[in-house]
């Protein structure tokens, strides 16, 4: 039987074989407290030390930018509400998307219950902030917008710089929940007027648990962990060093290795893209075409977006990984996408995506075996005819 493909690499990535390296001595023989200061705690904190750098080095920031978290959920939390916590929540103002994660959305609900207004921008058919709506949803009293780098559901990538720019000639903070994008697109900044930025470890074949935060020089940002003041003081707790450590080498590694990835994927995408609907009569792609991550697809299947979940499962049965959507959301399966219904999806077929996400271990071969595979996935689930050049 062939070995099975993992398709869902927004999901979750397989940790790199040299992330493991990394983080092996930091579990095995380096486990001191790096807040300790003798030999062994000096050894736990360089190696958080060269971490801090080699995340850094991935946007081009400095090493006190940035701040280690549980998770992206948890960097995306720290930067809304550290940030409007130092503003004063009450009376203030927050501009957000009506596709972000739950991370951030779920987050701005709590604020609203102290006092926080919150607008969310629409998006277009294809994912896609309007700038111009941004420049007008902007207020006296607004602290914060926070507009993702790319969409974990389509892959629309959003056209941050620009609306950084936006916030900062107003006055704004401008935070990006880049989860999906770190390590798959560029952010430099330097360049790039952001002043929060978050993102997840296992998200750049990195491992669980552990995540960061860029903070801008200068932004003041209030704790939502208070405790024994490691991190600066922004994010207290002991250190998880090998995972710290193994987001160091994550970092480094997507920092290399990041424009030759992103071309290989690119084809590997545009290849499925251009041949799925030659062999699937009814297929459709849901995001911006050429706005997407490298490595991205999102589709659907016309009249049957009731039959996603059982579509899942017999790829599954034929071993190829996938998901019916985000993975955040899978204990949710049965309710309409808020990403799909943003883009205009009524709520049946806001129910009906196939999410193909591919990372840095997946292959052209693994690609040409899903197109034998898939069009008889759905040849089980709809007749025939549904089919225009299956097999």
């Amino acid at each position: 039987m062939p070995e099975r493909i993992y398709f869902d690499n927004a999901a979750t990535t397989a940790p790199d074989p040299r992330v493991l390296d990394a983080m092996q001595p930091y579990l095995a023989r380096f486990w001191g407290n790096p807040s300790s200061l003798y030999a062994e705690g000096r050894q736990a904190r360089e190696a958080v030390d060269r971490a801090r750098a080699q995340v850094a080095g991935l946007f081009a920031a400095e090493p006190d930018e940035i701040v280690f978290t549980g998770s992206g959920t948890e960097a995306d939390n720290l930067a809304l509400q550290g940030a409007l916590l130092a503003a004063g929540v009450s009376g203030s103002h927050l501009v957000t998307s009506a596709i972000e994660h739950p991370a951030v959305l779920a987050c701005c609900r709590q604020l609203e219950r102290l006092g926080l207004a919150v607008s969310e921008l629409p998006v277009d058919g294809q994912g896609l902030v309007d700038p111009a709506d941004l420049e007008k949803a902007i207020r006296p009293e607004t602290r914060l917008v926070s507009i993702m780098a790319a969409n974990n559901v389509v892959g629309t990538i959003q056209p941050i710089a620009e609306l950084a720019q936006i916030a900062r000639r107003r006055g704004v903070l401008f935070h990006t929940d880049a989860v999906q994008a770190a390590g798959k697109i560029a952010f430099d900044t330097r360049t790039q007027p952001i002043d929060l930025l978050s993102l997840s470890g296992h998200k750049l074949h990195g491992p669980k648990g552990i995540g960061a935060l860029y903070v801008r020089a200068g932004v003041e940002l209030w704790p939502i962990l208070p405790g024994g003041g490691q991190e600066r003081g922004r994010r207290s707790g002991t250190e998880n060093v090998a995972a710290i450590a193994g987001l160091g080498q994550a970092a480094e590694i997507a920092a290399a290795d990041r424009p030759g990835e992103a071309a290989r994927l690119v084809r590997i995408r545009d290849h499925l893209i251009e041949s799925i609907p030659a062999k699937i009569d009814n297929a459709y792609l849901i995001g911006h075409r050429w706005r997407r991550l490298p490595g991205h697809i999102c589709l659907g299947f016309e009249g049957m977006e009731g039959e996603a979940i059982k579509l899942l499962l017999e790829l599954d049965k034929e071993g190829i990984a996938i998901s019916s959507g985000s993975a955040c959301s899978a204990i949710h399966a049965g309710q309409p996408s808020h990403v799909l219904e943003a883009l205009g999806f009524d709520p049946l077929k806001a129910r009906g995506s196939l999410r193909i996400s591919l990372g840095r271990f997946n292959t052209l071969e693994e690609a040409e075996r899903f197109l034998e595979v898939l069009p008889r996935a759905v040849a089980s689930l709809r007749p025939i005819r549904r089919l225009a050049k299956a097999g």
